[in-house]
């Protein structure tokens, strides 16, 4: 399978999409990769449910880049987890990305932010910093679904964000499918996982959720605000406005 990179991006993006949009999630990253090569990255959370796809992209190209957005307010169990998971699966081009001393001395100077402005918060923390590194690369994957609702229920298998193109390889997957693969191929759980949170990003917008409520629901509960901002659509030509659970 090969395609034209010199292609617009959402003529790509849908051919791309229309090649894959049932293919199975290897399968997407394999073709991803054949893509873009080494001007592929993957973005991750090293989050409640990202070892299904950090391991499918190890398998296919255990050198990719691998982008982590280290916010500063992490839980310390989502950076012991990154460090196992990375070391378990083999991925050797791991990339701790923080937010920039200058945008936290001058918009979060005493890492209060998020009591008064979340999205601000998650924009000097996630957006900015993911911005900076996506520049070195035309295309990345996400490990988003579309079971988790919201936004994400029309989400895409293949899509262009801005100048790139983005891949979503576990769009059609359901969480049977996997925690099937997870059984599979004896893939370690995030810790917190097992005390209630199903969905894990900052402590401070992060709390644990009721059985039987969306799991979701424990990210900035009592608020509108779905997702950071990485997803976030935009124009081509803007500048990428990032965030979220990937």
């Amino acid at each position: 399978m090969a395609f034209d990179t010199l292609a617009r991006p959402a003529t790509l993006a849908a051919r791309l999409d229309a090649e894959l949009r049932h293919a199975h999630p290897r399968t997407i990253v394999e073709a991803a990769v054949e893509t873009f090569g080494d001007k592929l990255a993957l973005v991750s959370s090293f989050g409640a449910e990202s070892a299904v796809m950090l391991d499918i992209a190890a398998r296919v190209k255990p050198d990719i880049a691998v982008l982590f957005l280290d916010t500063g307010m992490l839980f310390g169990q989502t950076l012991d987890y990154r460090k196992q998971l990375a070391a378990q699966l083999g991925l050797t081009d791991v990339r701790d990305l923080r937010p920039a001393y200058n945008d936290l001395a001058t918009a979060d100077p005493q890492a209060k932010l998020w009591e008064t402005d979340t999205d601000g918060c998650c924009h000097i923390r996630k957006v900015l910093p993911l911005d900076r590194a996506l520049g070195d690369f035309d295309a990345w994957i996400t490990g988003r679904k579309r079971f988790h609702g919201a936004s994400r229920l029309a989400l895409p298998v293949v899509e262009q964000a801005g100048e790139q193109i983005k891949f979503n390889p576990l769009a059609n997957w359901t969480k049977a499918d996997l925690d099937a693969y997870v059984a599979e191929h004896e893939l370690p759980g995030h810790p917190l996982v097992a005390q209630g949170f199903p969905s894990v990003g900052c402590w401070p917008c992060t709390q644990a959720v009721e059985e039987g409520e969306d799991v979701r629901a424990g990210r900035w509960a009592g608020s509108q605000k779905t997702e950071c901002g990485i997803h976030t659509a935009r124009a081509p030509g803007t500048v990428i406005d990032v965030g979220g659970d990937i």
